[in-house]
């Protein structure tokens, strides 16, 4: 059957719907079928320069010029109109990366929370008073940082835009919005949503574009102040480097290997539901995802035989099928490189429980399906334990003693998320306490809410989004020294 290709021909620059200057209209792959449903208009430099200006033009006027108030009503009103779009979002984001829309239905369903805690906050950053001396009164005050260039990935693409865009406007900043290439159709919708809600113009600009132009443009320009990066931390090292220049301010998130550390007090068929939920959510591209379960070795085998199981009874097809538990990976080059490394994993001497191979047939009609993969034998200096690989691939690692569990789990470079299941508060504790993340979840995994901060240690990122600690980002702090006295003491009398 041939579909009718949605078409979004225009940037969304200063409040208005405008044609690119120098960019070029790129299709938008199905990742479920392998053929394009969308074609979106991309932005080159010179839109780029035309954003930045855009939001520089509305940090200067009608949004600083608001009330705290003000803002955090536009906010909330955006908030509520995007709640009435949770059907449409969903449906295409799960058209523009391939999740399921049984995933993606509820998680755009709570970004809206995000919003309103955001306009929650609004009016409540403060300064401090400063007790010095009576001559003097020194007071702080907390000023946006200015226009903000976010970087968001495929994956997730409206949470992880919520995520900057929420703390970012509730600050006082203005955004240059630049999507990820190959799931851009919901951003542009998005700024419809805003434009309905009646943000002001210049306040949010979504130039959709190739990273390696737009985005290192964006990343480079002198009238950008911040930026705002989830991705791989190679691209976040080669935007410090380019944002030396101009002393940016920067926070990142940028993936992970988490361990998901199994003992054996643990209540396993609890940790069992967690452990295959963890490994294959969001077709296995998350960086959260426990990639890395390592199992007390008593119940190893029990462990690696019940995931084997699972993973071979996970259901995988279409994204808009509401049965569907795991779709296709979002492209041909995320596929290739997930299949990159199971051969890896093989290569390298582990044993291949589960899965492992395309899939392909009628049923999938040219996709980018693989199928829920297990390897176990798994030590942790393989490729397969030490990189990120972003697809549905679990290595499962064997461990002796608590001790051992926090030097495998610590062992790589990332420092993202890990998962704690033991019955022993004293050990969860403990372990908790000495695993280098920046989120650690017992006998849970993955609440992720709009007032926990969330972010990484080591290589996994810088800053934290989330909570109130979000703010901090895209603010500065001004201190304010007065003289009380109303003279100067003339420092060269004789």
């Amino acid at each position: 059957m041939n579909e009718q290709l949605r078409l979004h021909d225009k940037l969304f620059i200063g409040g208005e719907w405008v044609a690119s200057l120098d960019g070029e209209m790129v299709d938008s792959i199905d990742p479920s079928t392998g053929v394009p449903w969308a074609k979106v208009q991309f932005g080159g430099t010179a839109d780029v320069d035309r954003a930045v200006a855009a939001a520089n033009e509305a940090l200067r006027g009608p949004w600083s010029r608001m009330s705290v108030y003000e803002r955090a009503g536009i906010l909330r009103r955006f908030a509520s109109l995007y709640e009435q779009h949770t059907s449409e979002l969903a449906t295409l984001e799960s058209r523009d990366n391939g999740r399921p829309i049984r995933e993606t239905r509820p998680d755009i369903g709570a970004h809206s929370q995000w919003y309103h805690y955001y306009a929650g906050l609004a009016d409540k950053i403060d300064g401090r008073m400063i007790p010095v001396d009576p001559s003097m009164h020194v007071y702080t005050t907390r000023v946006p940082v200015g226009v903000v260039g976010a970087i968001v990935p495929w994956n997730a693409p409206l949470l992880l835009s919520a995520w900057k865009i929420g703390p970012a406007l509730a600050a006082g900043c203005t955004v240059v919005l630049k999507p990820a290439e190959t799931t851009s159709v919901t951003a542009l919708v998005m700024a419809k949503i805003a434009e309905a809600a009646g943000l002001p113009k210049g306040v949010l600009n979504v130039v959709p574009g190739h990273g390696k132009t737009n985005g290192a443009h964006l990343v480079a320009h002198p009238d950008v102040h911040k930026i705002s990066f989830t991705g791989d931390h190679r691209t976040a090292q080669a935007i410090m480097k380019s944002a030396a220049g101009t002393l940016k301010r920067l926070s990142f998130e940028n993936g992970g290997k988490s361990p998901h550390i199994i003992f054996d007090d643990a209540d396993i068929p609890s940790a069992m539901n967690a452990a295959t939920h963890a490994a294959f959510m969001a077709c296995g591209q998350s960086c959260a995802l426990g990639s890395r379960l390592l199992v007390h070795e008593p119940i190893y085998r029990q462990v690696v035989e019940e995931l084997g199981r699972r993973a071979g009874r996970v259901k995988v097809g279409m994204p808009l099928e509401e049965g569907t538990q795991m779709g296709p990976q979002a492209s041909a080059q995320q596929l290739e490189k997930t299949l990159r490394y199971v051969a890896i994993g093989r290569d390298e001497g582990a044993k291949l429980v589960a899965g492992g191979k395309r899939l392909g047939g009628d049923e999938f009609r040219g996709g980018y399906f693989v199928e829920p993969t297990v390897f176990s034998d798994v030590n942790n200096d393989m490729r397969i334990a030490q990189e990120e690989i972003f697809g549905p691939v679990c290595s499962v690692i064997p461990f002796k003693t608590e001790e051992d569990a926090v030097a495998i789990a610590n062992g790589t470079q990332y420092g993202l998320t890990a998962g704690i299941w033991s019955q022993n508060v004293g050990r969860a504790h403990r372990v908790a306490n000495q695993i280098q993340a920046g989120t650690v979840w017992v006998n849970t995994y993955r609440y992720l809410r709009w007032n926990i901060p969330y972010g990484g240690f080591k290589v996994s990122g810088l800053g934290r989004e989330n909570g109130p600690e979000a703010l901090d980002a895209y603010l500065e702090t001004r201190s304010t020294i007065m003289s009380l006295g109303g003279s100067y003491a003339d420092a060269y009398a004789s």
